[in-house]
């Protein structure tokens, strides 16, 4: 009984901090909902934030990356499992990450730890049409928007750089980062400035018979 008391007290008087609930909403140009974007929040104060507790997975599922883009802290580790029944071989030439995963299945791929930020491109040197991303950005916020173009975060009050990434967004809009002052639930709604860059999905598809790929 004491004890509530006393956290009773002390909540009064100097307050404990509470998550706020920031809600965002991302549509295209064309006020179409933006599935799939990565938004990012960096805090502009002191606030210390945490390093990476869990292993990332990419994984490689009916040749195809999965998820298509992952969104990563800076440190983290990340696994590379291959649930096809086929070899791969996963390399990236990125300057955020070079690295090469020789010919393997299941799950005999180490996890890689990515230390710098930035956007690395995977590809397979044995299925050309396969392409995935990962992200790697320096603060523990950051999620992808869903079918609605819609994500929330549990942050602290402050202020924050909010950035917006995908493949297919022309990375020279300013749209793309805004400074956001968080104090108490709020929505925001963004909206990209420039049509989105051609869908790669629509002209590196899996061929029909992949039998020699295997």
């Amino acid at each position: 009984m004491q004890t509530f008391f006393l956290l009773f007290f002390l909540t009064q008087i100097f307050g404990i901090a509470k998550a706020a609930e920031l809600s965002i909403e991302l549509r295209t140009m064309d006020n179409q909902a933006m599935q799939n974007a990565v938004i990012y929040l960096t805090p502009l104060n002191s606030q210390a934030t945490s390093e990476p507790q869990t292993v990332a997975v990419m994984d490689q599922i009916d040749r195809q990356y999965s998820p298509h883009v992952l969104v990563v802290q800076k440190n983290a580790q990340v696994r590379f499992p291959n649930s096809d029944s086929i070899k791969h071989h996963v390399y990236s030439f990125s300057a955020a990450k070079k690295f090469e995963l020789q010919l393997y299945r299941g799950l005999d791929a180490n996890p890689l730890r990515f230390a710098t930020t930035g956007v690395v491109e995977l590809g397979c040197n044995i299925h050309d049409w396969m392409l995935g991303y990962i992200l790697v950005v320096d603060t523990p916020y950051f999620a992808k928007t869903n079918i609605a173009g819609q994500l929330s975060f549990a942050l602290p009050d402050g202020e924050y750089r909010l950035n917006i990434w995908h493949p297919r967004i022309v990375q020279t809009s300013v749209s793309l980062e805004h400074t956001v002052l968080v104090k108490g639930d709020n929505k925001i709604t963004l909206r990209l400035e420039e049509p989105l860059l051609p869908d790669v999905n629509q002209y590196e598809t899996v061929p029909t018979d992949v039998s020699e790929y295997e």
